[in-house]
């Protein structure tokens, strides 16, 4: 028990024993002459991928084969942006956020478009690369004076199983998936909250520990029973300190969680807010559901307004208490869906992956509000205007963070690799993004 450091529990401690530190100097400090904004990041993985017409670029004079009884879209509180007629609490923060309508990467495959969108590389050079989040957690975490003991990078609730998020960076950098569901009256975090286990059983399952580690006060002056005993005490301040109530939800009042919305995407919105205020510094909410092949409408009667209350309550919140400017919120999916209803049999008003344009919205940390960069066709399905590859995006959000894009990783092999694809030319993308920031 007290080798495993209790168990889960001991997978949340930042670094006790100290194994994480890492050569981390000259690898990605931010490019010269910038000062990044950005401490934490949320990332709303719209697992699946969502759908584009119908969200952040309506099309409403395409006609009912693409845009279906989705066809009025409304005005936002920026003049000239129209988003989906679902999300009328999203438009009244358009002033919070920016609109890429112009991501491409041409993949329909769930895996590789995955890869591409969260690592900016294209499959296939016998290389797999980490994503935004274990990067971010490497540089940001322990390896960086990271002390907290809730790990530097948390995905609410299950991984996303796509792809292996850490890629060749060391098993350290990898999430740690919560499990449970914050909109339960009990949030039961893997390895901290139990099932029927109350505060009192925890005290005393520890007191009852502590009695029978006869050999643990016997040999307490040696270092490896000492970094020892440090981890069992710090999984238990997680578990019974003040760390772990970042996790309980009914700490916030009633009016804050009906704001966000009692679904599991809205709270877990609302814990990401804790956790950012608590300095994690990356936080994943894989919001499941947007593989909408059939059954797409009635879908998105369901999924929109869950968005539209989650995501705004968070600009909202974030700005009233001062963090929108050192958090950066990205939202976006593997790809989009095909703008052109799929009406016959077996769809029945389905839309198909579609990786040939799609978009993403990208707030705080220095990123501007109230802009739309790049555009569609009529139709919404292909880029006319500024095409933006994942890498540019990625690289903008790693610069607000205070990661050189630019930089390298540490490789097993003891190379060491660029974090984004390498800028040979000027005119290609991965140019960060600079009509935003």
């Amino acid at each position: 028990m007290h080798l495993g450091c209790l168990g889960a529990a001991g997978m949340l401690l930042g670094d006790p024993l100290g194994l994480r530190a890492a050569t981390l100097s000259g690898l990605a400090s931010p490019p010269a002459g910038e000062k990044p904004k950005a401490k934490s990041v949320i990332q709303i993985w719209m697992w699946g991928g969502p759908t584009h017409i119908d969200t952040f670029d309506p099309k409403p004079e395409a006609g009912y084969d693409y845009c279906g009884p989705l066809n009025k879209p409304i005005s936002t509180n920026v003049s000239g942006i129209r988003i989906g007629q679902l999300l009328p609490l999203l438009a009244q923060q358009a002033d919070k956020y920016s609109l890429i309508r112009s991501m491409t990467h041409g993949v329909n495959g769930h895996e590789t478009a995955s890869y591409e969108v969260q690592t900016g590389r294209k499959p296939g050079d016998g290389i797999v690369f980490p994503s935004l989040g274990a990067v971010v957690s490497l540089f940001k975490g322990a390896g960086a004076g990271y002390r907290g003991l809730i790990p530097p990078y948390i995905v609410l609730t299950q991984l996303q199983g796509r792809f292996s998020e850490v890629g060749f960076l060391n098993s350290r950098c990898k999430p740690f998936a919560t499990g449970g569901d914050p909109a339960q009256k009990r949030f039961l975090v893997e390895g901290v909250v139990g099932q029927g286990i109350s505060d009192d059983r925890q005290h005393n399952r520890r007191d009852l520990l502590e009695g029978l580690n006869s050999f643990g006060h016997i040999m307490k002056d040696d270092t490896r029973i000492a970094a020892t005993a440090q981890c069992n005490k710090e999984a238990y301040d997680l578990i019974l300190g003040d760390a772990g109530k970042v996790f309980d939800l009914s700490q916030e009042k009633d009016d804050v969680r009906d704001r966000y919305g009692k679904s599991s995407f809205g709270q877990s919105c609302l814990m990401a807010r804790r956790l950012v205020e608590h300095g994690v510094p990356y936080v994943t909410i894989n919001y499941q559901g947007w593989d909408t092949h059939k059954q797409h409408f009635t879908i998105m009667n369901r999924k929109l307004p869950e968005l539209d209350k989650g995501l705004s309550s968070l600009l909202v919140d974030l700005a009233q208490r001062g963090l929108l400017d050192s958090t950066v919120v990205w939202c976006c999916g593997e790809f989009g869906r095909t703008p052109r209803v799929l009406w016959d049999a077996p769809w029945n008003g389905g839309r198909n992956h579609f990786g040939a344009c799609f978009s993403a919205l990208v707030a705080g940390g220095g990123f501007k509000g109230g802009h739309v960069l790049g555009a569609s066709n009529a139709t919404a399905e292909a880029v006319v205007q500024r095409p933006v590859a994942p890498a540019e995006l990625l690289g903008a959000i790693y610069q607000r963070i205070g990661i050189d894009p630019d930089g390298t990783l540490p490789h097993p092999s003891g190379n060491r690799v660029p974090i984004t694809p390498p800028l040979t030319d000027k005119k290609a993308n991965c140019r960060r993004l600079p009509e935003l920031v």
